[in-house]
């Protein structure tokens, strides 16, 4: 069955690859806001949690995240592709997940997964600590899907690691625990962490330095011209604040300070595209209370000639992030009231902030609230909620002219 399964799958990207070309073409049916308007597909919770998201979206169609098992304390990592989805597995482990954008057009997906040993140090570690739904103490690794087979890969001497991104020359990279204790972790993390690029070759691993007396670093994206982006700061709980002190370019394996919008900390890239253009999210000034880092991040675009520019949020809004970006310099995200109320998946362009749900059909029952990722046609992956069920299903939002050519 498995086989058969996979079969019809590898006939689906068949398919997906050889319409690129033809739906390439296409251009986005603009309204008298010069924007495009979007059909939305409601992805659904595939493996009978109430909550999926879409994390990612290559230039194939796929759509790439997670999807909760029922009783929603595990999830998995899941790929949609038009009319089907695909469980990805574990490594053994109750959880996985894709959880940045990945733009590979080579069929390889990348995220993290548990395995089934347990972690002797019982770190919380990132997965934990920012990915999964439950804290299990398995070890989490960085993996590599393709054609049905998901890969783990190694760590620098530590228990765990993330697979963030991967692009078209086969790098991924990510993070990935040493074996050496941290002074500067929080009970109960343990081991430093720094950034990796695994491959293109089998047995190639390389590790980025962090910037100056940082001790430790995160990859969280690549293009395909190898350049890396990311953390560096202080190990801390291995997810965000002081962790993320400054975002990073790698270049050739030297690390450049990207810069920051204000603040001390969460300054995290998320994606870089083919032209260089960064986007992430960024605390801003005064965000230190008595030593303490509040959450005050922005979404940034950085851009070689500009620098780092705050995206500011959408009306009324106090919190964004910036999570995609493709190589027109469309950016999605999310933006967020006071508390992380009221989540709104937005749409950057030409200088302006949009919420994407006004630009779906009036009517609609889902209201979009993350867009994870946005590929070079203009389809936006996310997160929603569905008034008719309360569920909050992944999404695919496709410009309208992409309709037009689909049915």
């Amino acid at each position: 069955m498995q086989s058969r399964i996979l079969s019809c799958t590898m006939v689906v990207i068949l398919y997906t690859v050889l319409a690129v070309a033809v739906r390439l073409g296409a251009q986005d049916q603009q309204g008298s806001n010069g924007l495009a308007s979007y059909r939305v597909i409601n992805l659904g919770n595939p493996l009978g949690g109430s909550s999926s998201s879409g994390n990612a979206m290559n230039n194939l169609g796929w759509s790439t995240g997670f999807a909760n098992l029922p009783g929603d304390a595990t999830q998995h990592a899941e790929l949609w592709l038009r009319g089907l989805h695909l469980d990805l597995g574990t490594l053994g482990g109750p959880n996985s997940a894709v959880i940045f954008a990945n733009h590979s057009d080579r069929g390889q997906i990348v995220g993290i997964s548990e395995t089934a040993d347990m972690d002797p140090l019982m770190e919380t570690w990132s997965c934990a600590g920012a990915f999964f739904p439950t804290v299990t103490h398995h070890i989490c690794l960085g993996f590599v899907w393709q054609n049905g087979v998901m890969t783990a890969l190694p760590t620098l001497g530590g228990y765990n690691g993330v697979a963030a991104s991967v692009n078209n020359l086969g790098q991924v990279v990510g993070w990935a625990e040493t074996a050496v204790n941290d002074p500067t972790c929080v009970a109960p993390q343990v081991q430093q962490f720094e950034a990796v690029v695994w491959g293109p070759g089998k047995d190639q691993v390389q590790q980025l330095s962090p910037i100056g007396d940082d001790p430790d670093s995160a990859a969280t994206a690549t293009n395909d011209s190898g350049q890396v982006v990311g953390i560096s700061g202080i190990c801390q709980n291995a997810v965000g604040a002081f962790s993320a002190k400054h975002a990073v370019r790698w270049q050739d394996g030297r690390p450049i300070d990207l810069g920051n919008i204000g603040g001390h900390g969460w300054n995290t890239p998320t994606f870089i595209n083919n032209h260089g253009q960064i986007v992430g999210f960024a605390n801003q000034s005064g965000d230190l209370v008595n030593g303490s880092l509040a959450l005050k991040f922005h979404a940034f675009l950085w851009t070689k000639d500009r620098g780092m520019r705050d995206l500011g949020t959408l009306s009324g809004d106090a919190i964004s992030e910036a999570l995609g970006i493709n190589g027109a310099g469309q950016v999605v995200g999310v933006s967020y009231g006071p508390g992380f109320s009221h989540p709104r998946a937005f749409l950057w362009q030409n200088g302006v902030m949009t919420d994407l749900n006004s630009l779906i059909p009036a009517g609609s029952t889902l209201t979009l609230q993350v867009a994870g990722d946005i590929n070079d046609r203009g389809e936006i992956t996310g997160a929603a909620f569905d008034s008719n069920t309360n569920a909050n299903p992944a999404f695919l939002a496709i410009p309208r002219s992409d309709e037009d050519n689909q049915e």
